[in-house]
């Protein structure tokens, strides 16, 4: 199955996918007139739709069914990362977390960062991709570049956590967290959060986990974490 990104479609609507999308519909797999495609908007609906006007650069489709909440989880997660400085790990981790399942991704600024802006176009294009790829529904949230102080202070999920590498309270994921829940993770930049850092986030009720014994790359700690929160909710 093919599964293809238009923003705001609704049920009985007449849609024309933009030219990459129908270029792809047309040229490449070469489908005509009243052949069916699936949609999605990446808000949670998936629609099925047959194709009125097979052109190369504005395919039109006809909405005929659609699912709502598609795929949708009882769990949250929300993902805050320093960007690395080889912004590719991160294209990386943003292309997985997808498949795997994330609801929100804000980028980090902390006092360690090694990089202090990304390019959220690109990013977004990357969340579309795979969204569209795994079948899923739901096209993550991307926020802009944040400040760590900020995110901390505005923080609204039930569970607040912050992968640090030292201290000797740290506990898993498993231990602390609830299943059926919103939980937002914190993952520091390469040279790690700093003291003051952990102190906010603790000030403000954030919980330090430990991913084991290994040292993990940013994205790794990342990607590891977001699995844990899936295992937990199984």
């Amino acid at each position: 199955m093919q599964l293809f990104y238009v923003p705001d479609c609704e049920k009985g609507d007449i849609v024309t996918l933009d030219k990459e999308e129908s270029t792809h519909i047309v040229r490449v797999l070469r489908m005509k007139e009243m052949e069916e495609i699936s949609l999605t908007d990446g808000k949670g609906n998936f629609f099925f739709a047959d194709i009125v006007d097979a052109n190369p650069n504005r395919c039109s489709v006809q909405i005929k069914k659609t699912i709502e909440e598609y795929g949708k989880r009882d769990f949250y997660i929300h993902l805050a990362i320093a960007p690395t400085k080889n912004i590719n790990r991160i294209e990386w981790l943003l292309e997985k977390a997808t498949e795997i399942g994330i609801d929100e991704i804000t980028p980090l600024i902390c006092e360690h960062s090694e990089r202090k802006d990304v390019k959220n176009e690109r990013l977004d294009k990357i969340l579309v991709s795979a969204m569209k790829q795994s079948l899923k529904a739901y096209k993550p949230i991307l926020n802009p570049m944040t400040k760590i102080s900020q995110l901390i202070s505005n923080a609204k999920e039930e569970n607040k956590l912050i992968c640090y590498c030292q201290g000797d309270d740290r506990q898993y994921i498993k231990d602390v967290c609830p299943k059926k829940s919103s939980y937002l993770i914190l993952i520091g930049p390469e040279g790690d959060f700093s003291q003051k850092e952990v102190d906010l986030a603790l000030a403000n009720n954030f919980k330090t986990i430990s991913l084991g014994e290994q040292r993990l790359r940013t994205e790794t700690a990342a990607l590891y974490s977001i699995s844990n929160i899936h295992y937990l909710n199984q």
